[in-house]
C-alpha cells in the first residue's frame, strides 16, 4: 500500500483517546482532518491532549504524528450516560438480509486481475453491498442515490465499547466516498480515478457491537472543485440507529 488506511488512524487515533477518559463516558462525537498521507512503513505516534475534564463531558484532541510531522488531527468529545429527555431515529430501509448476499472476495471475482494486488490485500471488515457497485449505471435525476452495505468486523471482538466504537470508525472510511462516484456511475479502480479522504465527523446514537451486522447507508448531495461530500448513516440489524457520518474527500483522476 502506498498509504495507511484513514480508518485506520481515526480508530486508533480515538482508541488513544479514550484510554484517557474515565470508563463511565462514552464517545459521541469526532471531528477529524486528514493532514498527510501515513507511511505504513513507519509507527506511528499518537499525542493526546486532555482538553476539558467536565461534569458531564471531556474533550480529547490527538494529533498523529510520522517523521515528526502531523498526518491527521482529532477531537473527540465523551459524555456520562443520561437519560434521555427526547428520542428519536430516522427508520431503516428495507434491504435484503446481509446472509443472501455475496462477500466482497464473490462479488469482485471476476474482476480481480483488473483491480490488482488490491483485491488480495486482507480485509477486517466482512461487507455486503446490497446493489453491485461494480454495474457502473449512471444515475439518473430520479434514481435513488444511496449506497447500502452490510458490514460487521470479521471475528469476535471484546466486551470493550471503547473497541467496538473504534472499530465502527474504522470502517465508517469504508464505502463513504463510493456514494459520490456512483452518482456518476463510476467505481474504483476500474475508472481512472483516485481519491482520498480529507475530513471526518461521526456522532454516536446508541451503544452496539461492530462484530454484529451493521447496515451502512451513504449519499452524496454534492461534488465539485474536486471534491465530494459523503453523509452516511449507521443502523443495527435490528434496526436502532448507530451513528451518523460526514466526510468530504478529495477524488481527482488517477496518474
Amino acid at each position: 500500500m502506498q498509504r495507511v488506511f484513514g480508518g485506520q488512524v481515526a480508530g486508533q487515533a480515538l482508541v488513544a483517546a479514550g484510554r484517557t477518559v474515565p470508563t463511565d463516558r462514552a464517545v459521541h462525537s469526532l471531528h477529524a482532518y486528514f493532514l498527510r498521507p501515513g507511511d505504513p512503513r513507519v509507527p506511528i505516534r499518537y499525542q493526546v491532549d486532555r482538553i476539558r475534564d467536565g461534569r458531564s463531558f471531556t474533550t480529547r484532541r490527538v494529533v498523529a504524528v510520522q517523521h515528526d510531522k502531523a498526518i491527521f488531527n482529532l477531537s473527540a468529545s465523551f459524555q456520562t450516560v443520561e437519560q434521555p429527555v427526547i428520542e428519536h431515529a430516522v427508520p431503516m430501509p428495507e434491504v435484503p438480509d446481509p446472509e443472501s448476499l455475496p462477500d466482497f472476495g464473490e462479488l469482485i471475482a471476476d474482476v480481480s486481475d483488473q483491480l490488482g494486488a488490491w483485491a488480495r490485500l486482507p480485509r477486517p471488515i466482512d461487507r455486503r453491498h446490497v446493489a453491485n457497485p461494480l454495474a457502473r449505471q449512471r444515475l439518473g435525476p430520479g434514481d435513488a442515490t444511496t449506497t447500502r452495505v452490510w458490514m460487521r468486523a470479521d471475528g469476535l471482538l471484546p466486551d470493550d465499547a471503547l473497541v467496538n466504537v473504534c472499530a465502527l470508525t474504522f470502517a465508517s472510511d469504508m464505502t463513504l466516498l463510493d456514494a459520490a462516484l456512483a452518482r456518476e456511475g463510476m467505481t474504483w479502480g476500474l475508472d481512472p480515478v483516485a481519491g482520498a479522504s480529507l475530513d471526518h465527523a461521526m456522532w454516536f446514537h446508541r451503544p452496539f457491537r461492530a462484530d454484529e451486522w451493521f447496515l451502512y447507508e451513504a449519499d452524496s448531495p454534492s461534488a465539485s472543485g474536486g471534491r465530494a461530500l459523503c453523509t452516511g448513516r449507521i443502523w443495527s440489524r435490528d434496526g436502532q440507529l448507530l451513528a451518523t457520518v460526514v466526510q468530504e474527500g478529495l477524488v481527482r483522476r488517477a496518474r
